[in-house]
């Protein structure tokens, strides 16, 4: 029946502007659209879907018609989809329709979107916009009517009329509960697009400022951060009218002016309590400075209303005896909340950030963090996370905030950082931190101690005094960090980021000043340099090499390195080739299966270069062949073996001097590229050389490619050389072996026990040079016993008394009783 009805309806509709007559039979047509669907099959609510979505999309329509009485049934109608309630007497033969029904239908016919365009209809009569509010509140419940609605334009239209007049204040509780719900369930970013012009942020800053001023209610104060909320997720588009509708300005009034006193009218007499809503304005207020403060026309406006003074004033001790207006636990998240802000805004106002004595309050603050005492912290917030009965969380934001302003390489603010003992006093904190925290603390105590060491690298770089500050004491703990199990580095605590940060103070804090580069050779902190590398981690291979190819200037670097060794006997060149090899393979290097050059012309080319095509470049940007250079470690083990000297390493197997053969001519062969990269350019712009220069590049060309085959060729050599080598090695192996087996067999023949009342001969003869096996009885027929005294007389004695004579010895006889007679020499 419902499309007859409808039918009906829309007959009705056609008459009212000119016959008033039908407003009523039409409203109680409607009025039957708010009661329960029935259905006669389960299947109904498929068959009829079609005819359901359009008959109450026809709803939307029928609120361009100006009849007041008529609209409001309309929107009380659809409201009713919301709160369906079963029917009040059973038909037979009909069931209710699912109470999700209608609703479904609804999204499904658009009625949305026309509900949307009506409010534009109404902008005058407050009761019917009221009402299209309601139906607007509950249609943006869903997300297939807030992308609807969003087509339409809602949020941009509804913003706009929020300051207008309504005693009741419903409307500005049902439009800011729309614009919730649309920015949760549909394009946040279309949403903000719609919100960020000059009415739209007019009428939200003219309704905050009057709740904010005369906002007394738990509902008002509510409705105030709700309105800051929105405003803030709008100030995260660059392009908003922020200051052009003098909203920053007031903003950044009504966060400073319980700190700063103003004798601006707007907050003359005002006070914040301490209620949870008043708290929560102020966690926002700081919110939204850091986000504004992202567009630089900002500055001069956080300058005039004295940002930093007013932050500041929570870098300190808390006062016990002192009066406040918030509770411990309050303060301490609001303090903290101060602080992140200042990391963020106080490296934009520098000069107003040292007026303030910003230095001295961080580092005075510090020196309480660190300092031990019966305060203890409640940590309940986000960012007292890990702060709970400690001091923590405030010293993780205050390193934080330090680390901002040292590494914008300001001289005045590190220059006062420095002449004020912060090296000396990090070095302290980081050593307690060390020392004292808890397993459950642990995440944050890493934190500390690599913002610790971060800041110390910024301020100790390039400034070799700051360095010797830094000295012995700043080395002790760079070697504690590095002697860490490395198990723990895959614990996810922070560990890999205090070794990053540490690896970083190497570089910044010792090198350069070379009385702590000693002391760190005398530690072994080579060594432990060595032993982070062997673990073969690739984020860290970069950063270790870079510090070793400048450790290597030290005289006394190479004997260090040389004299490390890992597992396995592991030596430091053989560590590095390896790490080459590796690194080739990642990079899709041709090699054969012995390592060696595959092709001449082109002995490094990485897989990537391979796929890229030359192009002409302008002077000024580098090739592939350079960049290459700064995006893999090869260059850094070709810098750091060098320096070691090639001709002298130790520990290398026969593949290792293979790849040493490439990376001794790793120069020689990325100058080869860089010209064939010339020589590329060069036909690509079709460019004809005089004679003398083609002359020139192509005896280049040549060079290169001779390299690459006398590099091939020697690699050959020491292949067949060690094939050699292992041929002879294994027939020793194999001779030992056979020795072996044949002693084994002489005394596997031996009595294990020698019997009773047997006769022992000594087998062994003083003196006798035979090498062949003897028999029981030897003859020996040419040497007459006169010259020996007799048979195998004192044999020792007899060859002393061997007159010189007959010339040379000669060749004997050895007849043997048990066996056939032959040849033995003497």
């Amino acid at each position: 029946d419902l499309a007859q009805v409808f039918k009906i309806l829309g007959l009705c509709a056609e008459k009212i502007e000119k016959q008033p007559c039908f407003v009523e039979p039409a409203s109680d047509l409607i009025k039957l659209c708010g009661l329960p669907f029935l259905k006669k099959k389960v299947s109904d609510e498929i068959t009829y879907t079609e005819d359901t979505a359009n008959s109450l999309a026809l709803l939307g329509e029928l609120m361009k018609i100006p009849n007041s009485k008529l609209r409001i049934q309309i929107c009380k109608c659809i409201v009713d989809f919301y709160h369906a309630e079963p029917p009040k007497k059973h038909i037979p033969g009909y069931q209710q329709v699912s109470s999700s029904y209608k609703v479904k239908m609804a999204e499904v016919g658009g009625l949305a979107k026309a509900m949307v365009q009506s409010v534009f209809l109404i902008e005058n009569h407050l009761v019917e916009k009221l009402w299209v509010l309601k139906v607007l509140q509950h249609l943006s419940t869903s997300e297939a009517n807030c992308s609807l609605m969003v087509k339409a334009q809602a949020a941009g239209r509804i913003c706009a009329h929020l300051n207008d007049p309504d005693p009741s204040g419903q409307l500005l509780f049902r439009s800011s509960e729309i614009l919730w719900n649309l920015l949760e369930k549909s394009s946040k970013e279309e949403i903000i697009q719609q919100l960020s012009n000059l009415e739209c942020l007019l009428a939200l800053k003219e309704v905050f400022k009057n709740l904010f001023m005369r906002g007394h209610s738990h509902y008002d104060r509510q409705l105030r951060n709700d309105i800051l909320v929105i405003t803030t997720i709008i100030a995260q588009n660059p392009g908003a009218p922020m200051i052009e509708c003098g909203f920053t300005r007031d903003l950044i009034l009504f966060a400073t002016f319980n700190e700063v006193k103003s004798q601006n009218p707007l907050v003359k007499g005002l006070k914040l309590s301490n209620s949870y809503e008043d708290f929560e304005l102020k966690k926002l207020l700081f919110n939204i400075i850091v986000i504004l403060c992202k567009d630089l026309t900002t500055v001069q406006l956080l300058i005039d209303g004295k940002v930093i003074l007013a932050l500041l004033t929570y870098v300190k001790k808390p006062e016990r005896l002192k009066i406040i207006e918030w509770s411990a636990a309050q303060y301490e998240e609001l303090q903290l909340h101060a602080i992140a802000t200042l990391s963020s805004v106080a490296p934009l106002l520098i000069e107003e950030y040292m007026s303030c004595q910003g230095n001295a309050r961080v580092l005075a603050f510090l020196e309480w963090c660190d300092h031990e005492d019966s305060f203890f912290l409640h940590g309940n917030s986000f960012h007292g996370t890990g702060g709970r009965g400690n001091k923590f969380a405030q010293m993780r934001y205050t390193l934080r905030l330090l680390r901002a302003m040292v590494y914008l390489e300001d001289e005045t603010v590190n220059t006062d950082l420095c002449e004020r003992g912060v090296i000396h006093q990090l070095i302290g904190i980081f050593k307690n931190m060390a020392s004292k925290h808890d397993e459950k603390e642990e995440a944050i105590a890493l934190e500390i101690q690599s913002d610790a060491l971060l800041i110390l690298s910024g301020l100790c770089e390039h400034y070799i005094q700051r360095k010797e500050m830094f000295g012995t004491e700043g080395v002790d703990i760079i070697l504690h960090v590095m002697k860490t199990d490395p198990k723990k580095l895959q614990s996810g605590l922070g560990y890999n980021v205090l070794l990053f940060s540490t690896l970083d103070s190497i570089w910044c804090c010792i090198l350069g000043c070379y009385t702590s580069e000693d002391y760190f050779l005398e530690k072994e902190g080579i060594f432990l340099l060595l032993d982070i590398l062997a673990l073969n981690q690739k984020k860290f291979c970069n950063l270790i090499l870079g510090i070793m190819v400048e450790f290597c200037d030290n005289p006394k670097t190479s004997a260090h390195v040389n004299a490390w060794r890992g597992k396995k006997d592991l030596t430091a060149a053989s560590l590095l080739i390896k790490l080459w090899r590796k690194e080739e393979k990642e990079l899709g290097v041709k090699r054969d299966k012995n390592g060696m050059i595959v092709d001449t012309k082109k002995p490094l080319f990485t897989s990537f270069q391979e796929e890229q095509k030359i192009m002409p470049l302008p002077a000024n940007c580098p090739s592939i062949a350079v960049m290459d250079v700064a995006e893999n470690i090869r260059a850094k083990i070709y810098a750091v073996l060098g320096k070691l000297d090639f001709e002298n390493l130790p520990g290398l197997s026969a593949e290792d001097f293979v790849t040493l053969c490439i990376i001794h001519r790793y120069l020689d062969f990325k100058i080869g590229e860089i010209w064939n990269e010339v020589c590329e350019e060069i036909k690509l712009e079709k460019l004809k050389l005089v004679a003398s220069d083609k002359l020139s590049l192509e005896s280049i060309t040549a060079a290169t490619e001779n390299i690459g085959k006398m590099v091939a060729s020697l690699q050959s050599e020491m292949i067949e050389s060690q094939a050699r080598q292992d041929v002879q090695n294994e027939q020793r192996v194999y001779a030992k072996k056979a020795k072996r087996l044949q002693e084994k067999a002489i005394e596997s023949s031996k009595y294990s026990e020698r019997p009773q009342n047997a006769i022992f001969h000594q087998t062994v003869i003083k003196g006798l040079n035979t090498t062949v096996p003897s028999g029981r009885v030897v003859t020996v027929e040419s040497t007459p016993a006169r010259l020996l005294g007799g048979p195998l007389a004192d044999t020792d004695i007899a060859l002393k008394k061997l007159p010189i004579r007959g010339g040379a010895l000669q060749r004997v006889k050895v007849k043997t009783l048990s066996e056939p007679k032959r040849n033995a020499p003497m």
